[in-house]
C-alpha cells in the first residue's frame, strides 16, 4: 500500500444516461483501512457510483483516484462481489474460489491454502465438494463473496452482499466483513439499502439519494445530527386527515419536526412519554381519531434519511 492516507477518490464524478443523471458530481475520499457504506434506497445511484470507481464504467465527467493514480480501468487491487450473482453452477465451492484465484495469476501452492481457509471462514467446507447448482441462496452468496476476495485485493467492493439473506446468513456475512478490515486490513466499500448493515458495519456512511450524495460521517455522528428529541409515530383512523392534523402539529411548540410518511405522521418531540398524553389529547380533542402510536427513543439511520429527505429510506 502507498503512503497516501487515502486509497480511492472521487472528483465531480458524474453519470448520464440520456437525459436522467444516475450520479451528479459525487465527491469522496475513502482511507485504506476503513469500512465505508453506500447507504440509500434502490435506484439511488449506489451501484452506479461503485461501477465508476473500480473502473467498470466510464464517468461522463469527474475522475476516480487510487492511491493518488487516475484510473480509468478494473484494478487487480480490486475485489468485486456484485449484487448479481457471478457463479459457474455445475463447478462445486472449492473449484468456483479456485478458479478465480488461477483467473488472478494466484500460485497453485498457495491457491489451494487460501481456498480452504475462505471455505472455512464462510462456513461452506461441508459444500466444498457440492456443484454450486445446490447451495442455497445464502451459501451462493457467500461462495461470491469468496470468489471476489481469493486474491487478497486491498479494495473489496461488496455491492448489496446480504440481499435476500435470512438473519442468520446475514450475521455470518456481517461477521466476515468485519474480519476482512480487522484481521486482514483490507479496505471495503459497502453498497446496502438496509440501516442496520451500514450502522453496523460502517465506519463511515456516505447517504445518497436520486445520485445526489447527501452526507457522509460516522454512523453515530450522522444519529446524532438528527438533533435531541424521540420520534412518535402516529396513524389516523381517517389518513385523508393527515394533512390537516400536520398542519396542526407543526404550530405545536413541543414538536420540532412534523412529516408524513407512508401515510403516518412521523413526528420528533422533546421527551415523547411525558409529552404523549398532552399531544394525543390535543389531535383528538380537535375532533381527530388516532388508531396506533409507537414511540422510538434513540435515533436511527432511518431517521436520518427521513429527517434530510422527508422519506423512508427502506419503502
Amino acid at each position: 500500500m502507498g503512503s497516501n492516507e487515502y486509497l480511492i477518490e472521487t472528483e465531480d464524478l458524474t453519470k448520464n444516461f440520456g437525459d436522467f443523471t444516475a450520479v451528479d458530481s459525487l465527491n469522496l475520499k475513502i482511507k485504506e483501512n476503513e469500512i465505508f457504506g453506500f447507504l440509500g434506497p434502490n435506484g439511488a445511484g449506489k451501484t452506479t457510483s461503485i461501477r465508476m470507481m473500480v473502473g467498470l464504467l466510464s464517468p461522463t465527467e469527474g475522475k476516480v483516484k487510487i492511491e493518488g493514480d487516475a484510473t480509468g480501468e478494473p484494478n487487480e487491487r480490486v475485489g468485486i462481489c456484485p449484487q448479481n450473482l457471478v457463479i459457474w453452477k455445475e463447478l462445486t465451492s472449492y473449484e468456483n474460489i479456485y478458479f478465480m484465484g488461477k483467473m488472478y495469476d494466484v500460485p497453485s501452492d498457495e491457491l489451494e491454502q487460501r481456498v480452504e481457509s475462505i471455505l472455512e471462514d464462510l462456513k461452506l467446507t461441508e459444500k466444498r465438494n457440492s456443484p454450486a447448482s445446490e447451495l442455497s441462496g445464502g451459501m451462493k452468496r457467500r461462495l461470491n463473496l469468496g470468489m471476489s476476495i481469493v486474491h487478497e485485493p486491498d479494495l473489496v467492493v461488496l455491492d448489496e452482499p446480504t440481499a435476500g439473506l435470512d438473519p442468520q446468513s446475514r450475521h455470518s456475512v456481517w461477521d466476515y466483513i468485519r474480519n476482512l478490515k480487522e484481521e486482514q486490513g483490507r479496505c471495503i466499500i459497502l453498497t446496502t439499502h438496509l440501516m442496520e448493515e451500514a450502522d453496523r458495519l460502517s465506519d463511515r456512511v456516505a447517504i445518497i439519494d436520486r445520485g445526489k450524495l447527501l452526507v457522509v460521517d460516522t454512523p453515530e455522528d450522522l444519529k446524532k445530527s438528527v438533533g435531541k428529541g424521540d420520534s412518535i409515530s402516529l396513524e389516523l383512523e381517517d389518513k385523508g386527515q393527515n394533512q390537516e392534523v400536520l398542519d396542526m402539529l407543526r404550530n405545536m411548540d413541543e414538536v420540532i419536526e412534523a412529516n408524513e410518511i407512508d401515510e403516518n405522521l412521523v413526528l420528533r418531540v422533546m421527551d415523547a412519554v411525558g409529552r404523549m398524553a398532552d399531544l394525543t389529547e390535543k389531535i383528538e380533542g380537535n375532533g381527530f381519531e388516532i388508531s396506533d402510536v409507537s414511540i422510538s427513543r434513540t435515533n436511527t439511520l432511518e431517521d436520518v434519511f427521513i429527517h434530510l429527505t422527508g422519506r423512508r429510506l427502506e419503502s
